[in-house]
């Protein structure tokens, strides 16, 4: 008995171990293969994921700006336009190289898959606002769908809304420093800008430190 605890031993251990082994190896195998065989509770009866549960394909998709966003070019769009006065399209030149006095804005104030462009004319000088416009794409072109060239103007998008600004000057007011503003918000209603709100502003003529001081008591 005592030849058992040699290296014979240990050989004789490591001998039965595999065999051990090989045998839970090839009972687990049979039983995989019973269960994927029958209709109960195999691996197979899970089936594939489904790959729109994972990936999301069917969420709604989110536009893109770029799929509403089309760049013009703003001065050939109003010298084109026949609905501005000839006054404004003699004035509409470079102010230097091939800078023209215009701002332009792409915003959707008009409920259309396009966005609209709002174009404010300025004068070179003082930037002063002489004409505003919104353009609207229909049929693959712009069209004219509201101008005021009743200036200092400018116009803008406000959360959806067209919003329009007119400087108010009294006499003797410099450019820089007007007496007040009006301010207009239309909104898109059955085809045409209605407007929607209105508001006037007088700004204050006080001047600091021009105010006479109070004597102390």
């Amino acid at each position: 008995m005592r030849g058992l605890t040699g290296a014979g031993s240990s050989r004789a251990r490591l001998s039965l171990q595999a065999v051990i082994t090989a045998a839970a190896v090839i009972t687990a195998l049979g039983l995989f293969a019973a269960g994927c065989a029958t209709g109960g509770t195999g691996a197979r009866d899970e089936g594939p994921a489904h790959s729109d549960s994972v990936t999301g394909l069917g969420a709604s998709p989110v536009p893109s700006p770029s799929d509403t966003y089309r760049r013009v070019d703003a001065v050939a769009l109003v010298k084109d336009d026949p609905k501005v006065s000839a006054t404004v399209k003699r004035d509409l030149k470079p102010c230097s190289g091939d800078h023209y006095p215009v701002d332009v804005t792409y915003g959707n104030v008009t409920g259309g898959s396009v966005d609209d462009v709002i174009v404010n004319v300025l004068t070179c000088g003082d930037a002063v606002g002489v004409g505003a416009y919104v353009y609207r794409a229909h049929d693959g072109r712009y069209e004219n769908v509201f101008k005021t060239e009743e200036s200092p103007v400018y116009a803008e998008v406000d959360r959806g809304d067209l919003t329009v600004t007119k400087q108010v000057y009294e006499k003797g007011d410099p450019v820089s420093n007007p007496s007040g503003e009006t301010v207009i918000t239309y909104g898109w209603t059955a085809g045409r800008f209605v407007q929607e709100d209105f508001h006037h502003t007088d700004y204050g003529n006080a001047v600091g430190g021009d105010a006479t001081p109070v004597p102390g008591n």
